[in-house]
């Protein structure tokens, strides 16, 4: 398949150093990394290190974790706690700490970098910024100048109402520290204020999270653009390069599906490539950055960015040579990285339902056999300890010589999966 990268090579002086040698696990010259969250996607990150040879530890704040399923060790924290975070980290000695969700105490991070206690990917600031859709908003339309919805911030149903009404009707609300759609809300007019702030606050990571009001931005597609800064083999200075677009359909704030490559225009793909890599080229280090941006015409505008492997991206576990998380783990260890893509694709998810009841425990999956019977198609199912009506707990993935062929087989697998007690 053809690929489109063009990447562009950049001195940086947080380039990540190629390693010399990679350590075997539980030997005294082991290569360590830690994951600082470990749902679906951390999952994924763990076993593409493990195949490289690298010694995983998978921190969450609860047991059983997809990633704990997998890692060679893990534990079960606070990770909001700077203390907990520090102690955990001081006691593993990682090379590299790897943040996989908002919820991390970012400061703690930034001190142990500081330190030279451990690397984090892509930085402790790069992570600081992400963390809260106050920072890299401001730094992408303030400092960058680039493009983007209107916006305002509020940290109380007061200010929510005065920011609305500045900003108009209909609006966005979404917590400034949260993921997945969590405490996001469309509101239509002053009556849905108070509602649209205590669902923020309910969804938040952080408990008094502030929120952000955002205009509506009348786009024909959003994309997922997986940008990749890495070591270039030949220079030894950062490189960035580019996967074909991802397209995705979202409910509730949620990914539903996603495919690539998503069809734009030569002209819009080049647009999309310079936002991309300029927020990331600010954020600096190493990495797979999912960015997230609005398309109309020619015209793209900058609405978020993940410093790590996209849930949209989940469709490269197929339809990519190396899927996002293979690239993740390579870029972090200073390893050449490829972005081809090998076949047009898709993903689906798989969500709890309505018939297991709140957060059920020990459930299973009925149908799998059916949904691998779909042609190109194969699952990942996370292994989540509870489940809820939509809480993610697997995807379908497919492959087709078109895309509306690989969304098509990849929803009809995901529909054959059914999530029982």
């Amino acid at each position: 398949m053809s690929d489109r990268t063009d990447p562009t090579v950049q001195p940086d002086p947080l380039a990540a150093p190629t390693l010399d040698r990679l350590g075997s696990p539980a030997s005294d010259g082991a290569t360590r990394v830690m994951l600082l969250g470990s749902g679906e996607l951390g999952k994924e990150v763990a076993i593409a290190f493990q195949r490289l040879g690298v010694e995983v530890i998978a921190v969450d704040r609860y047991d059983g974790a997809p990633a704990h399923q997998v890692a060679h060790r893990s534990h079960t924290i606070d990770m909001t706690d700077p203390a907990e975070v520090r102690r955990v980290i001081e006691q593993e000695r990682p090379l590299v700490v790897v943040p996989e969700i908002e919820a991390i105490a970012t400061a703690a991070l930034a001190d142990i970098e500081a330190e030279g206690l451990a690397r984090v990917i892509p930085t402790a600031r790069a992570t600081q910024l992400t963390m809260d859709r106050e920072g890299i908003r401001r730094l992408a339309a303030e400092e960058l100048g680039l493009p983007t919805s209107r916006y305002a911030f509020a940290s109380s149903v007061e200010e929510l109402r005065e920011a609305c009404e500045v900003i108009g009707f209909p609006c966005l609300v979404k917590p400034t520290m949260s993921s997945s759609g969590k405490g996001q809300s469309s509101l239509d007019g002053p009556g849905d204020v108070d509602a649209a702030w205590e669902y923020a606050q309910e969804g938040a990571r952080v408990a008094g999270t502030r929120v952000i009001v955002e205009s509506f931005v009348d786009f024909e597609y959003e994309i997922t653009l997986l940008t990749v800064r890495s070591v270039d083999p030949d220079t030894g200075a950062i490189r960035t390069d580019f996967c074909e677009p991802i397209g995705h359909r979202q409910e509730r704030g949620d990914y539903v599906e996603s495919w690539q490559p998503q069809v734009m225009t030569q002209d819009a793909y080049d647009s999309a490539r310079s936002v991309a890599a300029r927020i990331t080229g600010a954020l600096g280090g190493v990495g797979v950055f999912g960015v997230e941006l609005f398309v109309r015409g020619v015209d793209v505008y900058f609405s978020e960015v993940s410093p790590r492997p996209h849930d949209t991206g989940l469709v490269t576990l197929r339809s990519q040579v190396l899927s996002e998380f293979e690239m993740h783990a390579r870029a972090v260890l200073g390893l050449p990285v490829v972005t081809t893509m090998a076949s047009p694709g898709a993903s689906a998810v798989i969500y709890g339902g309505d018939g297991v009841g709140d957060g059920a425990e020990g459930v299973g999956f009925a149908g799998v056999a059916r949904a691998l019977a779909v042609a190109e198609s194969d699952l990942r199912l996370f292994g989540k300890p509870s489940a809820t009506a939509y809480r993610r707990m697997g995807v379908a993935v497919a492959t087709a010589e078109d895309v509306e062929t690989a969304r098509e087989r990849a929803r009809e697998a995901a529909s054959r999966v059914t999530v029982v007690r």
